[in-house]
């Protein structure tokens, strides 16, 4: 009997997270298909690490994604969020999803400047399924990720059983 191991999905959301480290700017468009799981590989990811790992919502704010229940005080609005993350001197990954054009001036300034951080500051914003405008709009300034693996995964066999 064989069977198909089941942690592949968290590994590609520890796969993707570490490419969002990795990225060479402090502002990330990550393309994803299924914003939601993916959300889900990351809040599972942080409470098994302890990581720093924040997500961004236009209904419910700043919130942590390790903590389930803790959100950041006066971080509703997009341009606070973003001076909360532009001014902390912690390591943070902060998701933003629902980000709808037009932006404010001030917002887009901000996110050019965290685009721009010293690279002593380990911090990623991370604009998940960003409108295509505004991928465009910041063009260079942010590093692109696609949560789609570039080589199709090989099954292996190893003990009697399957692994991706």
């Amino acid at each position: 009997m064989t069977s198909v191991m089941v942690s592949a999905p968290r590994q590609i959301g520890a796969e993707i997270f570490e490419r969002i480290l990795a990225a060479p700017s402090g502002l990330v468009v990550l393309d994803s298909k299924d914003v939601h799981d993916l959300i889900g590989q990351f809040r599972t990811l942080a409470r098994h690490t302890g990581q720093a790992v924040y997500l961004w919502q236009p209904d419910t704010g700043l919130s942590s994604l390790r903590d389930a229940h803790v959100r950041v005080p006066d971080c509703q609005r997009l341009g606070n969020a973003l001076r909360y993350m532009q001014q902390s001197m912690h390591f943070g990954v902060y998701f933003l999803v629902g980000l709808e054009l037009p932006l404010s001036a001030m917002d887009a300034t901000l996110l050019r400047q965290l685009a721009r951080a010293p690279k002593e500051h380990m911090r990623r914003v991370v604009l998940v399924g960003a409108p295509a405008a505004l991928a465009e709009h910041l063009g260079e300034l942010a590093s692109h990720v696609s949560s789609e693996d570039s080589q199709p995964r090989r099954l292996r066999l190893r003990d009697g059983r399957w692994l991706v």
